[in-house]
């Protein structure tokens, strides 16, 4: 195996288990729940998107 076939297999390994354990360990995702990013005439104000957007 040469090196670059054993760099990706690392990269590829570790990617995997990050996701693996991101999604043990985080708190389930409440779609229902969420703030709209988009709130084009639904008559709701957007509260997520951007991070400098005034508060």
């Amino acid at each position: 195996m040469h090196k670059t076939q054993q760099l990706q297999a690392v990269f590829w390994l570790g990617l995997a288990a990050f996701l693996v354990w991101d999604f043990q360990v985080s708190a389930p995702v409440d779609l229902r729940n969420e703030p709209p990013l988009i709130a084009a005439g639904s008559g709701q104000t957007s509260s997520g998107g951007h991070c400098s957007m005034a508060k």
